[in-house]
């Protein structure tokens, strides 16, 4: 995936509120952009870091620019950007980059889950006469610590409610995948958060238990482009 429009590159003065960040751009100018990562942003919010935004000509935008890029705490380029988790899945599954789910004939995004009100991020139908497969993204950029990124970096709910949904879809004869988008290029596996969210952990590994495939992609990442080409194993001890 590469980006539309060139980003503004900048050092970040301090990033509130959740959705909010102040920034200075290299030629001086202080602005406030919107930070699209709810999440604690662990290792990748700290003041002074280098960080790139994109530019919105959308005249309703009350803040014009967003936090796409930060120079994380260890120096490697990571992409914070949660909205872009599912663009780049779709694109990694449109070159075949989840061998698991090979051979699709449709990926249909926001799929609404069956009997139920939530939706699910896609919805994947194949050629042969495999049950459709719903599949779940989550995007990761927690620090690392010797290669190995974690999930959540805070408590989430609503994540253990997906893994949920998807354990009910299995059950029904659906398939059903997990992947974790590792929007980073230092991450060699993807583990649990325990410590964090002890209750998304265990779901984890229980949806593993019964079915549920999981799975991991990271991304290559630059001011120009963030493209998923690797697999990453989940390890779940």
């Amino acid at each position: 995936m590469f980006f539309e429009t060139p980003l503004l590159a900048g050092h970040l003065i301090r990033r509130y509120k959740r959705f909010l960040a102040d920034v200075r751009l290299d030629n001086g100018t202080t602005l406030t952009c919107h930070c699209p990562n709810t999440g604690s942003m662990l290792g990748c919010a700290t003041p002074g870091a280098r960080i790139w935004l994109s530019t919105s000509d959308n005249p309703r935008r009350k803040y014009a620019h967003t936090w796409e890029l930060v120079e994380a705490d260890n120096g490697v380029l990571t992409g914070i950007h949660t909205g872009r988790a599912n663009a780049l899945v779709a694109e990694a599954l449109e070159n075949g980059a989840l061998p698991a789910v090979a051979g699709l004939h449709q990926i249909k995004p926001e799929a609404r889950q069956p009997g139920g009100r939530s939706r699910i991020d896609f919805r994947l139908a194949f050629r042969d006469d495999r049950a459709d497969c719903f599949l779940e993204v989550k995007n990761v950029t927690a620090a690392v610590n010797d290669g190995v990124a974690l999930f959540p970096d805070a408590v989430s709910e609503r994540g253990t409610r997906h893994l949920e949904a998807l354990m009910q879809l299995r059950e029904e004869g659906y398939g059903a995948m997990l992947v974790f988008c590792v929007q980073r290029g230092d991450v060699q596996e993807v583990r649990p958060a325990d410590s964090i969210d002890p209750v998304y952990g265990a779901a984890l590994r229980q949806a593993i238990a019964a079915g549920v495939m999981v799975g991991a992609l990271g991304a290559r990442v630059s001011p120009q482009e963030i493209r998923l080409c690797r697999p990453l194993p989940v390890v779940c001890p």
